[in-house]
């Protein structure tokens, strides 16, 4: 199933996020408008006392100073429930975007895994889930508190005098314009830091990932090095995108110093004119003083918010483009009875270089074809295109007379179990990596096919046994062990089709001969593809072909080829204890 197109915008997508939550969403932000207006008009209470004390009425002195706590108290509860009401709607958006972006992560293709670092993908998926996280509170409690803050305090201040709310109005437009001016730069910067960032964790999992081989080749100090120019860096960008807000504040004071001065001598004059009252006066020094903040820091804000837009947006670009490989509309899943495999006219490229021009085979319902050929031979791409992990250029391949781009990528998966040179175990237990292969299957059945896979006995003297956790891609466990497990999940798997890309490549010579009694259980009634470099694996294998630069050269049974004067009689003579000596 292809997950929807996700909006690859930071605008459109935030939107596509919340709209299933709208009402929580609506609630808080209508939460957020009363308090907000609550709050900001408790200045009115303190002209109601000036003028109250102005006209010797100290009983209604005490009962506003007295109403006072409550209307701060009610604000406060407001506040309060619209923290509660937002954290509902934000945890819920969050989600919904964590859940889609991984549905659409999970389903690029394998070129674009191959390409990235895992690190830097995480951190773009954290870049974009934080800045979700940090955009929507950002814009309930900052940027709709001063704007409902605004409002207010432009129409108390109109209603006391015309000249200094025009004043306000200007002061307003100015701060909000001049720091809008500023947000693409800070956008730019933020991005910037963003990728810088992304960069030093990307690099910083890469050789944590690779630690063994940095000590083994002494790279260390190298390594070391490369990740403090990597941090400089970060610093570099971190503090120009820093002290471009600081700027950016400074300015802000200075315009809000000159527009004060130019508000204060407009109401200050009307009171002594007699036109504002003390009250009056009061009323617009407390709302104007209870705003100061925010105009100063308006543009921290604004530039804040475009700084999470902009991580945001560096995120987005790299995370949410097109999928490479996606089904047909309305493709059908794979139906396979007898799992025979044809080629047809096969052309492939892969990053210029032809792979495969015309390339035609047809692999029979049940027979074991095994593949040999020189590194770059194109024997890994044979897979890889049978797999569907990349799309043809032209031709096609189909299994049981199906074209494999007409149907579901996961039906097809589905179909093939493979058991590759370097098995892939998720850091968890041995039990649930071969139960990756079939995870409704019984306990008896995962004891079944670890002891076909000759994985059992070493499992048991393991101290936890199944539920022993294997390390990050199965570190804590042996190449031979490793590679047991992945056998073990195959042959649970149960799929028609099976591919041994090297699978016994990291299996010493007891192993192997334990093991292949297993292989010849788990290759009976299937369509098999075998690539080893140790030749006297394929012994056994119905039929064999020699490729090289994408072409089959050779076509037969291992006493046929070995005894033919070709390429494949050559490879078997050089054999250096069972393996393929590269020339």
């Amino acid at each position: 199933m292809q997950p929807p197109s996700l909006p690859k915008t930071p605008y459109k997508f935030m939107i596509a996020m919340a709209k299933p939550h709208k009402w929580w969403f609506i609630s808080v932000f209508v939460v957020v408008v009363v308090a907000s207006v609550i709050s900001q008009s408790s200045s009115y209470i303190f002209k109601l006392i000036v003028d109250a004390v102005e006209a010797g009425q100290g009983n209604l002195v005490t009962i506003y100073a007295l109403l006072f706590p409550v209307v701060v108290l009610v604000t406060q509860l407001l506040f309060r429930l619209s923290g509660y009401l937002g954290m509902q709607s934000v945890t819920r958006i969050m989600k919904t975007s964590s859940d889609d972006m991984n549905e659409y992560v999970f389903r690029h293709s394998h070129g674009y895994f191959i390409n990235r670092f895992a690190g830097s993908i995480l951190t773009k998926y954290g870049n974009v889930i934080g800045a979700m996280g940090q955009i929507i509170p950002e814009m309930l409690w900052t940027h709709l508190t001063a704007l409902i803050s605004f409002i207010v305090t432009f129409g108390f201040i109109l209603w006391v005098d015309p000249l200094t709310a025009a004043i306000f109005v200007v002061l307003t437009f100015v701060l909000v314009q001049y720091n809008r001016s500023l947000a693409p730069r800070k956008r730019e910067l933020s991005k910037a830091h963003a990728e810088s960032r992304t960069k030093l964790t990307g690099r910083g999992i890469d050789v944590i990932t690779n630690i063994t081989a940095a000590r083994q080749y002494a790279r260390i100090a190298l390594e070391t090095e490369e990740m403090r120019n990597l941090s400089e860096d970060r610093r570099v960008k971190h503090k120009r995108n820093w002290m471009y807000t600081e700027r950016m504040l400074l300015i802000n004071g200075l315009i809000l110093f000159v527009f004060g001065l130019g508000m204060f001598f407009a109401l200050t004059t009307a009171w002594r004119a007699g036109t504002v009252t003390s009250g009056e006066l009061v009323l617009v020094l407390s709302l104007v003083s209870q705003i100061t903040f925010t105009l100063i820091f308006i543009g921290r804000a604004i530039n804040e918010t475009a700084r999470a837009f902009g991580e945001m947006e560096e995120g987005l670009e790299d995370l949410l483009i097109d999928h490479e490989i996606i089904d047909i509309p309305n493709a059908t899943p794979l139906l396979t009875k007898e799992a025979g495999i044809v080629w047809k006219d096969v052309t492939f490229k892969f990053e210029k270089n032809t792979v495969f021009k015309n390339f035609n085979i047809d692999i029979e319902s049940g027979q074991r074809l095994g593949l040999v050929g020189q590194s770059g031979a194109g024997k890994t791409t044979f897979v890889s295109l049978l797999l569907r992990q990349h799309e043809l250029d032209a031709g096609a391949i189909e299994i049981d007379d199906q074209n494999i781009a007409s149907v579901t990528q996961d039906s097809l998966r589905r179909a093939i179990a493979v058991v590759p040179q370097e098995p892939a175990l998720f850091h968890r237990t041995i039990r649930e990596n071969i139960l990756y292969g079939r995870p409704d299957a019984t306990k008896d059945e995962v004891i079944e096919v670890a002891k076909k896979a000759q994985a059992h006995d070493f499992i048991m003297e393991l101290a936890d046994g199944y539920e022993t956790l294997v390390g990050e891609r199965g570190i804590k466990l042996s190449g031979g062990q490793k590679q047991r497990v992945a056998i073990a999940r195959a042959m649970l798997k149960d799929a028609p089709i099976l591919i041994l890309d090297e699978a016994t490549s990291a299996l010493d010579s007891e192993s192997e001969v334990a093991i292949q009694k297993a292989l010849e259980n788990l290759m009976e009634g299937r369509t098999v593809i075998a690539i080893a470099h140790r030749l006297s694996t394929l012994r056994k294998m119905d039929r064999i072909i020699v490729m090289d630069n994408g072409q089959i050269t050779e076509d037969g049974t291992h006493e046929s080829l070995a005894e033919a004067g070709g390429v494949y009689q050559r490879l078997w003579n050089h054999q250096a204890g069972g393996f393929l000596v590269e020339e």
